[in-house]
């Protein structure tokens, strides 16, 4: 049976390796973030974007977006 919620849908396209979506931010990167938050912030908002982004960031990546794993210097 197909999903249809829209925010599985959105959050799959966004998420899920092979989506134009996960293409977009490029997931595991530096700056996937941000790139995450540019693409969401005019759908959703700045502030929902934001949230949004640091939840998918986290189950992605593994890891909080402040996480010292996602430092370049990475103490």
């Amino acid at each position: 049976m197909a999903d249809t919620n829209p925010r599985d849908q959105l959050k799959r396209y966004w998420t899920q390796p092979g989506n134009p979506g996960w293409i977009k931010i490029r997931w595991g990167t530096p700056g996937d973030w941000t790139r995450c938050h540019r693409h969401l912030r005019d759908k959703v908002g700045d502030a929902r974007a934001r949230r949004i982004c640091a939840q998918w960031h986290f189950e992605v990546n593994g890891f909080w977006t402040g996480d010292r794993r996602n430092r370049p210097d990475k103490d």
